[in-house]
């Protein structure tokens, strides 16, 4: 079985997703550039006109909007399909580094008015959610009480805003009720500014943040991909690709980006181990630590087509850790992703959104096949991912999302262990399923949502996986839950 740090977070990427949503809400945006999908709005027009124009004409789009953002004056409509499911307007507002305003700041200038040298809020940039939730699996895990009532589930305090002209900050402090602890989430830290090269516009940007994918853009890579929220209580399948998840919160990594006219997107970040809650520095005791640094890389085009969009891309990651203490043999993992996301409204605030990744995970576990006590069997191994899923907003309120997931491998005795529940009596990883999900948007910031997973293959069989016994489709899981953000 996979060591327990490096699997996802309790946190989990659905929480996360949320945090954008209070970009939207508590930070400031000097709009340098607008939604370059409108022909409106140049990305090199004045910063002042552009402001002026944008905030009055998406002020009337969205007029009978009762909740406004209280930073930016938007709606959540403005940057979300539905949370967190980023519009154009929303996926440029993220790479603009969350710098834009609505609201009145204090500012200090030095040369110029242009220029200024203090740009603060007038209003803190905080906000905070809770999730509350109720999972039932088809099937009772034995000696556990089934139907888990969880309230909160989760609870999350964000700190995002602006910090200067053009530093932008995005961060989330969780408590998690498994855990019962509360401590340092995701975390994304931005410089943005726009540059005229040879006549083509180019957003620059720097992010310093603590999981690889957290700062993309797209709901296809693992930080942001649907499903946006899920059951932590149900039994789930036992293997994942390193960059889904499994170095959240326990790196740190300072990256470099750019947007080319508005559609070529391209990114190279290198990642350290920074884990939070352990001895420091890292010694003999440390779990996974990166041998030197690991590189991510992104590189994505988006094209808009009248009225729908496509985004096709690729993302990857590579990393040699050390599985115990921080010298002697390293296990290689090499992630490399294809995906695509796209996306057409069908009005009044609704769209139908399509998302697909792949993800190729090649492992070189020298350092477990040669332990005193090995890990692995095979020192070669790999691990694929495929996850699609079509979701349909049919106006503010309501949402439907049917998604179909796979996972595929090697198989590997050792790595991939017997065991009552989250085991594999054959060593194989392969699992793959469905899932469905319905929601209901009371408000903008208030979600109700019933969600079912269906197994048809888990831990690499249909039938008795774990050799106790079980199904795959004894892991089926409704789960029902509250999500509000405020």
């Amino acid at each position: 079985m996979q060591s327990e740090s490096l699997r996802p977070s309790r946190i989990g990427r659905a929480i996360s997703a949320l945090l954008l949503t209070f970009a939207v809400l508590a930070t400031p945006v000097t709009a340098r550039a607008a939604d370059g999908h409108d022909a409106t709005f140049g990305a090199r027009a004045d910063r002042a006109v552009v402001n002026s124009r944008l905030l009055s004409a998406l002020a009337k789009v969205h007029a009978n909007v009762p909740s406004f953002s209280r930073q930016t004056g938007l709606a959540c409509s403005v940057c979300h399909y539905q949370f967190p499911a980023l519009t154009p307007f929303g996926r440029m507002f993220k790479l603009n580094g969350y710098t834009m305003t609505g609201i009145a700041t204090i500012v200090a200038q030095a040369d110029s008015a242009s220029d200024p040298n203090l740009k603060l809020l007038t209003v803190p940039p905080i906000a905070a959610m809770f999730v509350a939730d109720v999972a039932n699996t088809a099937k009772a895990v034995p000696g556990t009480q089934n139907t888990t009532v969880q309230f909160p589930d989760q609870a999350s305090l964000f700190v995002a805003g602006a910090i200067t002209p053009n530093v932008g900050v995005f961060s989330q402090f969780t408590y998690a009720a498994a855990d019962g602890t509360f401590g340092m989430d995701n975390l994304d830290l931005r410089y943005a500014s726009h540059h005229d090269v040879s006549g083509h516009d180019v957003l620059f940007g720097l992010t310093l943040n603590n999981n690889p994918t957290v700062q993309d853009v797209w709901n296809t890579v693992p930080a942001w991909s649907a499903p946006y929220m899920s059951s932590e209580v149900a039994p789930g399948p036992m293997a994942s690709t390193l960059i889904d998840g499994n170095l959240g919160q326990a790196v740190v990594g300072l990256g470099a980006y750019s947007m080319l006219d508005n559609h070529l997107y391209s990114e190279f970040s290198l990642y350290r181990s920074s884990p939070q809650g352990a001895a420091l520095p890292l010694d003999s005791s440390a779990a996974n630590t990166t041998e030197g640094v690991a590189p991510y890389w992104r590189f994505a085009w988006q094209q808009q087509f009248s009225q729908d969009y496509l985004m096709v891309g690729t993302f990857g990651l590579h990393a040699q850790l050390y599985p115990a203490g921080v010298d002697g043999l390293t296990n290689q993992f090499t992630d490399i992703g294809l995906d695509a996301q796209y996306e057409h409204p069908t009005g009044a605030g609704g769209a139908i959104i399509g998302h697909a990744s792949y993800i190729h995970e090649s492992q070189k576990r020298l350092a477990d096949v040669l332990a005193a006590d090995p890990a692995a069997q095979n020192e070669n191994n790999n691990l694929t991912t495929f996850k699609a899923n079509v979701a349909l907003a049919t106006s503010l309120k309501y949402g439907a999302s049917l998604g179909y997931f796979q996972t595929s491998g090697s198989t590997d005795a050792l790595l991939y262990q017997p065991g009552a529940i989250g085991g594999s009596v054959n060593g194989s990883p392969n699992s793959q399923g469905l899932v469905g999900e319905v929601t209901y948007n009371m408000w903008q910031n208030t979600r109700l949502g019933l969600q079912y997973v269906a197994y048809s293959k888990f831990n690499g069989s249909s039938t008795n996986y774990d050799g106790a016994g079980r199904n795959a489709a004894d892991n089926n899981t409704l789960y029902a839950f509250m999500w509000v953000a405020f």
